[in-house]
């Protein structure tokens, strides 16, 4: 049963014979063929792979080195050319400044030099830094003698000149102390009489009224018609407030020591037919 299903099938049962024999065949013919182990195997592949890399880097290298080559020479050459010239145009603006400031500092040498020589003290410090010869310090010490000689009498001049009693520096002094007294007391007075600064301040006030029906004229003029020491009106206008209402902005010029905001809005609220509120807008010293 089973020889005969097998029959049916097409199937080389005997083939690893027929291998065997051409391979005897072939190895007869010429000479046995070295089967390579698995170990050769793989180390084979490790170096071909290795190979490979090598040969795609050493690509890759020459690529880079072409495109680094074709791009540079025109780039980095254009680049290098601005910054040099950059760099000679910084330099002789540099130079420029340098040779300012060395003429500015001859000048002012020259002019220290002649400052120095034309000033009192560089004349009377010059004598005594000057050379003197030893024929000069022979007359010098050969004249000695008759310079003092003469100082001696002018000592005695100048004692006869000093008086012992001082009565007429007593007189000067009594004098200058009453003149300077004198100048102390006008200097007093003139400052007694001189007017102090009076400080002021602008004041903007809102005056509102009831309602639309208020009279705003009338309302201005009872406003102005506060009369106060120091209290000086100024400018208004009329501003809308909303339906119809219309409040009353007035400047006024206060001095600060005689009337303040407390009695300004005492005496407007006053008029009670015309005036509800008073507020101040804004307050600014002068």
């Amino acid at each position: 049963m089973a020889t005969s299903f097998l029959v049916h099938e097409k199937i080389w049962f005997d083939k690893f014979k027929y291998d065997d024999a051409e391979r005897k065949f072939y190895e007869q013919m010429n000479g046995p063929v070295p089967v390579p182990s698995r170990q050769e195997n793989g180390a084979s592949v490790i170096l071909r792979d290795i190979a490979r890399a090598r040969e795609n880097i050493q690509k890759s290298l020459a690529g880079s080195a072409n495109t680094s080559s074709s791009s540079g020479p025109s780039g980095d050459h254009s680049e290098l050319v601005t910054r040099i010239s950059n760099l000679e145009a910084e330099n002789q603006s540099l130079r420029s400044a340098i040779q300012d400031l060395q003429l500015t500092i001859s000048k002012l040498e020259i002019r220290l030099c002649t400052l120095e020589k034309c000033s009192p003290s560089h004349r009377s410090l010059a004598p005594q830094t000057q050379h003197v010869s030893p024929m000069q310090k022979v007359e010098l010490s050969t004249t000695s003698p008759t310079k003092k000689a003469a100082t001696p009498a002018e000592d005695d001049e100048e004692d006869d000149d000093i008086d012992l009693f001082g009565s007429d520096d007593e007189e000067e002094d009594k004098e200058a102390a009453r003149l300077r007294e004198e100048r102390l007391r006008q200097y007093a007075e003139k400052k007694a009489k001189k007017p102090g600064l009076i400080a002021k301040s602008s004041i903007l006030l809102d005056v509102k009224p009831w309602d639309d029906e208020t009279d705003m004229a009338k309302l201005e003029e009872c406003v102005r018609s506060i009369q106060l020491d120091g209290l000086v009106w100024g400018g208004s206008k009329l501003v809308p407030v909303g339906y119809g209402i219309r409040k009353l902005q007035i400047q006024c010029v206060v001095e600060d020591d005689k009337v303040g905001t407390d009695i300004l809005e005492e005496e407007i609220t006053k008029f009670e037919d015309y005036v509800q509120s008073v507020d101040i807008a804004a307050f600014n010293k002068i």
